[in-house]
């Protein structure tokens, strides 16, 4: 009889580490179905695993980077395909421009950068909501044409002006930069594809 009260309590310490734990990394939840759908977006991916996670590494690399050592006047998007990084953004000057894709060399396994960092003010929450919207409009577009596989392409927008990446054939390239220039509120599409032989 002395054995069940001590297995409750064990049990109530347990739950109630697990209760103080989950309070703990409730912000982890995102991250861990991020995960989950990272997972599949690489099975659908032209790039390997390892290639798909040097992309993350080097992501998170530029974030602490750029975090560390530019001002926060600086709002600077960094996306990586295949060691292809993209810059994206407002910067206040020439020498922050400069800067910032000297930062982003020195990083392990990076082969290219396109810098189209923008000398000006940061853009504003309703600019970048827009942004995301417009993103979400042309990965819907690329779903219901179905004229390729539409995780084959990265979709960045900064400004109205859509960023197309990817592992592509010419014909997808050609496919996702119609889709993108036909929709509503784009001002701009630039291709930073890297293309299949």
């Amino acid at each position: 009889m002395k054995l069940m009260p001590v297995l409750n309590m064990s049990l109530t310490f347990k739950l109630l580490a697990a209760i103080a734990l989950a309070t703990q990394i409730s912000a982890c939840v995102p991250v861990v179905v991020g995960g989950a759908a990272a997972g599949g977006a690489m099975a659908a991916d032209r790039r390997t695993t390892g290639v798909y996670v040097e992309d993350q590494n080097i992501e998170l690399k530029a974030a602490q980077k750029i975090s560390a050592n530019l001002p926060d006047s600086a709002h600077i998007n960094v996306t990586s395909y295949k060691g292809n990084v993209l810059l994206t953004g407002e910067v206040a000057d020439d020498g922050t421009k400069t800067k910032t894709e000297s930062l982003i060399k020195a990083i392990e396994n990076v082969t290219n950068i396109n810098n189209e960092l923008v000398i000006g003010a940061k853009t504003s929450l309703s600019s970048r909501a827009n942004d995301a919207y417009l993103t979400s409009k042309i990965k819907t577009q690329f779903l219901s044409e179905n004229r390729f596989q539409a995780n084959l392409v990265k979709v960045i927008t900064e400004n109205t002006v859509v960023y197309l990446m990817g592992y592509v054939t010419q014909k997808e390239a050609e496919a996702a930069v119609e889709i993108a220039r036909n929709t509503h509120g784009v001002s701009k599409v630039v291709k930073v594809f890297e293309y299949m032989p």
